[in-house]
C-alpha cells in the first residue's frame, strides 16, 4: 500500500483518519484568564477540525500558574480548567479531529512569573529575570503537578498528550548540559527529571493511550547537544514510556549563528530518529507545501507531519492538500462542494 497524507494512522488506542495533525500553537494575543481557554480557543481549534486536520494538539498547556510563557496563556493546573477543554474537544470530535494537549512549564522562559524556576539559576538571555533553582522536594512537586494534569486532560476527553520536552522549557532545561548545571542526581543524570515526568503521567494514563513527547534534537548555541545525543535521551524517554517523538529543534538561548530553515529543515532529525528507534515519529518545520509533505509521508522518513504556519494561513489546509494531491476528503455540509474551487 502506498502511504500519502491522507491515509489513515493507527497507534495503540490512537486512530486518525489521515497523517496531518496541527502542532501546538501559543495564542498569546488573546487573554486567557486563569488559564481557562475561551471563545476564542474555540474557534481556533473547531475550525481546524472542520478543515480536516486528523489530530489537533491543543497549545502548550501549563502545570502551574507560574509555569507558563505569559499569563496569557493556557493551564491545567485546576479542575475547573476540565470542562472549558472538553467543550473544545468534543465538538472537534465531531468533525472527526482527534486532539490532544500539550502538557508543560516553562521554566526559566517564564516571562510574567515574579520569580521564574529552572534546574539552575541561569538566565534565559541578558534581559530575562534569573531563576531561582528548583530543590530536590520541588521537583518531586512539579512531577506530581505533570500527573495531576495529565488526569485532568484525560477527564476533559483527550485522545492522547503531548509532552513539551523542547524549546528551552522546563523539561528542556533539564535534560541540557547548556543549561543544567546541578550536582545532586538531577545534575548527573539529566534525563532524570524527564523520565520520571514520563513516568508519573503514563501511570495516569489508560494503556491503549499513546504518550506523545515533542523534542529538540539539536540545540543551535555553543556549549549545546546534537542530535546523536538526543538519540541517547530519546531512547531513555522511550524506555520511560514515551511512544512518539514529535521532533523539532532549538529554543534553548539566543541562537548561536544562522542556520537554513527552508522547507523539512528538521525532517532530517525525526527520520534520523524513526530508524534508529524504530518508533513513530511526527516531522515538524516549514512543511506547508502539500507535495512536500506528501513525499516526507511516501519516503517514511516521518509517520505524521505537522504543518503549523500553513493552518495559520489557511484553517482548511488538509482538505486543500488531499484535492491538490488528488486525494479523497470529506469536508462537512457545503464545504465539500466548494473546496476544489478554492485550491
Amino acid at each position: 500500500m502506498c502511504m500519502n497524507l491522507m491515509t489513515p494512522f493507527s497507534y495503540k488506542g490512537l486512530e486518525l483518519k489521515n497523517k496531518i495533525l496541527m502542532p501546538p500553537m501559543c495564542q498569546f494575543q488573546v487573554t486567557a484568564k486563569d488559564g481557562i481557554p475561551n471563545e476564542w480557543h474555540y474557534v481556533h481549534y473547531v475550525s481546524r477540525a472542520i478543515g480536516g486536520a486528523g489530530l489537533i494538539i491543543i497549545e502548550m498547556t501549563d502545570v502551574e500558574p507560574d509555569g507558563r510563557i505569559t499569563d496569557r496563556d493556557l493551564g491545567i493546573w485546576s479542575d475547573s480548567h476540565i470542562e472549558p477543554f472538553r467543550r473544545i474537544i468534543e465538538q472537534c470530535h465531531q468533525y472527526g479531529a482527534k486532539v490532544a494537549i500539550q502538557i508543560a512549564h516553562a521554566g526559566r522562559k517564564a516571562e510574567d512569573a515574579a520569580v521564574p524556576v529552572a534546574p539552575s539559576a541561569i538566565p534565559y538571555s541578558e534581559e530575562s529575570k534569573v531563576p531561582r533553582e528548583l530543590t530536590v522536594d520541588d521537583i518531586h512537586r512539579l512531577i506530581d503537578q505533570f500527573r495531576a494534569a495529565t488526569k485532568r486532560a484525560i477527564a476533559a476527553g483527550v485522545d492522547t498528550i503531548e509532552l513539551h520536552g523542547a524549546h528551552g522549557y522546563l523539561l528542556h532545561q533539564f535534560q541540557s548540559p547548556y543549561i543544567n548545571h546541578r550536582e545532586d542526581e538531577y545534575g548527573k543524570d539529566l534525563a532524570r527529571f524527564g523520565v520520571e515526568v514520563i513516568q508519573a503521567m503514563k501511570a495516569e494514563m489508560p494503556a491503549e493511550m499513546p504518550l506523545i513527547m515533542r523534542i529538540s534534537a539539536t540545540e543551535y548555541v555553543e556549549g549545546g547537544y546534537d542530535i546523536n545525543y538526543a538519540l541517547q535521551l530519546c531512547e531513555r524517554y522511550k524506555e520511560a514510556g514515551v511512544d512518539i517523538f514529535h521532533v523539532s529543534t532549538g529554543g534553548e538561548g539566543p541562537v548561536l549563528s544562522m542556520f537554513n530553515t527552508g522547507p523539512g529543515y528538521q525532517v532530517k532529525y525525526a527520520e534520523q530518529i524513526r530508524k534508529q528507534l524504530n518508533i513513530p515519529v511526527i516531522a515538524v518545520g516549514a512543511l506547508d507545501n502539500p507535495d512536500f509533505a506528501n513525499s516526507v509521508i511516501q519516503e517514511e522518513k516521518a509517520d505524521l507531519v505537522a504543518v503549523g504556519r500553513g493552518m495559520l494561513h489557511d484553517p482548511y489546509w488538509a482538505h486543500h492538500a488531499a484535492v491538490k494531491l488528488g486525494q479523497e476528503t470529506q469536508a462537512p455540509g457545503v464545504y465539500q462542494d466548494h473546496m476544489k474551487q478554492r485550491v
